[in-house]
């Protein structure tokens, strides 16, 4: 393996994941959209591809003569219709297939998520071969491609499935709502704390995907998730880490879903993704009990403890005052 091609090389991911790559003596190429919004990048030993993850040209550009490319390019809200999702998350992973076929790359890893379950059941540990069930517009359009991926035949393909990615460079989804929202005293714990979920540290995912390079098996799904942990215990550790002593409120369901559908109400006037989504009930209001023993077997993949990638995240909270 000497050369990657990575795409989503400017999102949370790509932020740990283009420094990962080059610290492994990797020569790296990434697509990006707007080089000049970027000025990290060019500070690297990264050869930039202008264009975006529609744009077959600069999608060849990147892929000629490359090893592997890390598909890791994707739109992730919590708020947006099927189209949008379908445009870049399917769109873009169909052109990513199609060219990779077209150059003869030979290998593909796919950055999917573990979300596509939908609604995981409450009592049982979840390994690669349960069925999925997306409930969402982004669960769906991640299944769709995650399909094109693993039914193509042209490209050895191996799919990654993270969990909740949270850690520095980033101030959505996990991060806002279990750290920065306690940070700054508001701390909303459902059900009593009891539901879990599902963090992953997300310099873990780099390091899985460079991994993957090398041991994973074409075809294979891995999960890659640190190990389940449900709310309350998630606060006590951010909490305990931040030395916060905010109380807590605590909310029934209904509670919680009567706000997000109070705020969806107001949002379609406004045309912003509300405060707290109605598609968060998903992720929130689940127990996500997910297994990552394959990747632990197949990947050598070890999580980062919850209690040291929270360390590290509030620390990167508090450099940004």
């Amino acid at each position: 393996m000497d050369t990657v091609f990575v795409t989503g090389g400017t999102g949370f991911l790509g932020h740990h994941l283009l420094p990962a790559l080059v610290a492994r003596g990797l020569r790296v190429r990434a697509l990006v959209r707007h080089p000049d919004q970027h000025p990290w990048v060019q500070s690297l030993p990264v050869e930039i591809v202008q264009g975006d993850i529609l744009d077959t040209t600069a999608l060849k550009r990147g892929m000629q003569g490359a090893d592997a490319v890390i598909h890791a390019a994707g739109m992730f809200r919590f708020w947006g219709t099927d189209s949008e999702f379908e445009r870049v998350n399917l769109g873009g992973t169909q052109a990513v297939v199609e060219t990779a076929s077209a150059v003869r790359c030979p290998r593909l890893i796919h950055i999917s998520t573990i979300y596509l379950i939908g609604q995981p059941p409450p009592d049982r540990m979840i390994d690669e071969k349960y069925p999925p069930s997306p409930v969402e517009p982004y669960q769906r359009s991640k299944l769709a491609a995650e399909q094109t991926v693993l039914q193509q035949t042209h490209t050895p393909a191996i799919v990654l499935r993270p969990g909740a990615f949270y850690g520095p460079g980033s101030d959505y989804a996990f991060n806002r709502l279990f750290f920065h929202d306690p940070m700054r005293g508001l701390i909303m714990q459902l059900n009593g704390g009891r539901y879990i979920i599902l963090p992953v540290f997300v310099p873990d995912v780099a390091q899985a995907a460079i991994s993957a390079l090398a041991q994973g098996t074409p075809g294979e799904i891995y999960h890659i998730c640190d190990d389940p942990i449900n709310h309350r215990d998630a606060y006590d550790i951010v909490c305990r880490e931040a030395k916060l002593w905010f109380p807590r409120l605590v909310l029934p369901d209904w509670a919680g879903l009567a706000a997000s559908h109070f705020l969806e109400t107001l949002a379609q006037i406004t045309r912003r993704e509300p405060f707290y989504p109605l598609n968060l009930r998903s992720y929130v209001y689940n127990y996500w009990r997910v297994s990552h023993e394959k990747a632990a077997r197949d990947l050598g993949f070890v999580p980062t403890p919850f209690s040291e990638g929270a360390r590290q995240t509030i620390a990167w909270y508090r450099s940004r005052r």
